[in-house]
């Protein structure tokens, strides 16, 4: 059976999408969803270029309202919400595993466009080494 895995956080547009890109990446047997309790317009673009810069594409994603989920069987929940102004969202559905691997918001960077792509860059790199690590000690005999 499946592993299904719901990534939550408050937009979807950057740390949720690029988690559910490197999940799929780690493994294309894993089912991975995420949402957001108040989902931007589009995925950000620059979440986007950071993570095709390293040959991943999830522009063909889309921002998704949790609500979507709550009628699905997870195994896991994992919210990504970072900041202390930040409120991490609650998943109502039914769940087996509640997980919580906070990162900064990097579209809420400020500064020129080089300073933006570092936050977005430094967010990709720990997003790959915290999800590799849940991955890694969660389906590695997968």
């Amino acid at each position: 059976m499946k592993k299904r895995i719901l990534i939550l956080c408050t937009g979807n547009s950057c740390r949720s999408q690029m988690a559910e890109g490197f999940l799929k990446f780690f493994n294309p047997k894993l089912e991975v969803y995420s949402a957001g309790t108040s989902p931007s317009d589009q995925i950000h673009p620059k979440a986007v270029q950071v993570m095709n810069e390293i040959g991943i594409d999830i522009s063909d994603g889309f921002p998704q309202h949790v609500d979507e989920f709550t009628d699905m069987d997870l195994d896991y929940v994992i919210t990504v919400c970072g900041g202390a102004k930040e409120s991490c969202p609650a998943f109502t559905g039914n769940v087996k595993q509640r997980i919580h691997l906070g990162f900064d918001d990097p579209a809420e960077a400020t500064g020129t466009e080089a300073e933006i792509l570092t936050v977005f860059r430094r967010v990709r790199n720990e997003i790959k080494n915290d999800f590799g690590e849940f991955y890694r000690n969660k389906f590695s005999i997968i």
